[in-house]
């Protein structure tokens, strides 16, 4: 007669340690406690961005009553439009703990191409050609800094005021005796002055809306699927909620005046696809790998120069684009396209709106944040009657308070193990 032993009883369950909930059991406490958490750890994320745009509406609306009106908004979304497009650019070459100083006469170069291409003198380019040939312009521009910085070694400091220095010579040789050069093409002088009708503007937030939900709802899906935990379905639908109602006060405001611009809708295309490039792609996964660490990332099997020599691929084709926005806005270039305070705020936009200089760290839409606090004070500054002197001075310290802010928010981070 064979005995049989009882099986052993299973061990009761244990909590995980220090405090961790597993994903399928979290709740919307839990990722309320952690963001607290991780402000105290130093990830600030896009709260300074708020609170810095809550101070400036104040400051602003107490002094002029015409800040926080629906005119004003449509302004601030036409001035910061070139600076938004520059700065989604500059965030791939800050990712690498490099810079560009290049790109405000490389913007330049390429709203001259575009306006001499289709300036009506007999042998004027079709309008697709002109501005395709000024966007290449920048991709060309932007790999061969990247080769010099790659291949022969020149810091990309050098290498970009070398090219500050040699693409606004090329600015003025190709305005050459001109002065001026005056738009003469409805579709490029539309794109920053024709505006999306009420019902059309509508629309896209429905569509924009639409897409948003149905991307959150198939990264749920598609975790559940492999047996992951997800976020609650009351967090997405909150986050789901929060973006639309956000869209609609924008095209509401802007229907109350102008409506919305049809550059805004380009500037949102843009903000999109390099977002899903930068996040959900290997070739973003690599440029974070390499900010963060170079020689890791080489070991690891990354071709790190391809990778640098992409970036300012992209950063000078950004830069080319803003620039068509810009003369788009003006409607003209002259001897000074590229130059004033693009190469400043298109710099200073995604700093200020939490990407580090330090390299591995950052988000594309840290570039819209960014230049929308700096159109604010450029605009709010210009109501109150105050120059450029004035302009500079305070957004330069706005500039140093936000690199000192990352420069804490690191220390605090490698302090509490978050680094």
């Amino acid at each position: 007669m064979k005995l049989t032993k009882n099986p052993a009883p299973e061990p009761a369950p244990v909590a995980p340690s220090g405090g961790h909930v597993p994903e399928s059991q979290r709740k919307i406490g839990d990722y309320a406690r952690d963001y607290v958490d991780g402000i105290k750890g130093g990830e600030l994320g896009s709260l300074p961005i708020f609170i810095g745009m809550l101070i400036i509406c104040i400051v602003f609306q107490s002094q002029n009553d015409q800040f926080l009106t629906s005119g004003n908004f449509v302004n601030l979304i036409l001035q910061s439009a070139a600076f938004m497009t520059i700065g989604m650019g500059v965030v791939w070459v800050l990712l690498l703990g490099e810079i560009d100083l290049s790109i405000g006469y490389v913007s330049g170069v390429a709203g001259v191409i575009t306006a001499i291409l289709l300036t009506p003198d007999g042998n004027t380019s079709p309008t697709a050609v002109a501005i395709v040939i000024a966007i290449l312009s920048g991709t060309a521009i932007g790999t061969f800094h990247g080769i010099l910085f790659t291949k022969i070694g020149i810091p990309s400091f050098v290498v970009t005021l070398a090219g500050l220095l040699a693409w606004n010579g090329v600015v003025l040789l190709l305005i050459g005796s001109r002065g001026t050069v005056t738009l003469q093409d409805d579709f490029t002088i539309g794109l920053a002055n024709d505006f999306l009708s009420p019902e059309l503007a509508w629309l896209g937030v429905v569509a924009a809306a639409g897409i948003y939900a149905g991307a959150q709802l198939n990264e749920v899906r598609v975790r559940r699927a492999a047996g992951l935990g997800h976020e609650p379905m009351l967090l997405v639908g909150l986050r789901i909620g929060a973006l639309t109602l956000a869209l609609a006060a924008v095209v509401a405001i802007a229907n109350d005046d102008r409506g919305i611009p049809w550059v805004f809708v380009l500037v949102g295309a843009l903000l999109l696809f390099w977002t899903y490039i930068l996040k959900r792609t290997k070739f973003g996964r690599y440029v974070f790998a390499v900010g963060g660490n170079v020689e890791a990332a080489r070991r690891a099997g990354i071709n790190v120069d391809r990778i640098r020599i992409s970036v300012f691929a992209i950063a000078s084709t950004m830069a080319a684009i803003g620039g068509i926005i810009l003369a788009s806005r003006l409607r003209s270039v002259d001897t000074n396209a590229g130059g004033g305070s693009i190469l400043l705020y298109s710099i200073a936009a995604p700093v200020i709106g939490g990407t580090s200089l330090f390299g591995g760290r950052g988000t594309i839409k840290s570039a819209i944040l960014g230049a929308i606090v700096i159109a604010s004070i450029d605009n709010g500054l210009g109501l109150l009657g105050l120059g450029s002197g004035e302009k500079f001075v305070i957004t330069g310290g706005v500039l140093l308070l936000a690199v000192t802010v990352d420069s804490l928010s690191r220390r605090k981070q490698t302090a509490s193990g978050r680094a």
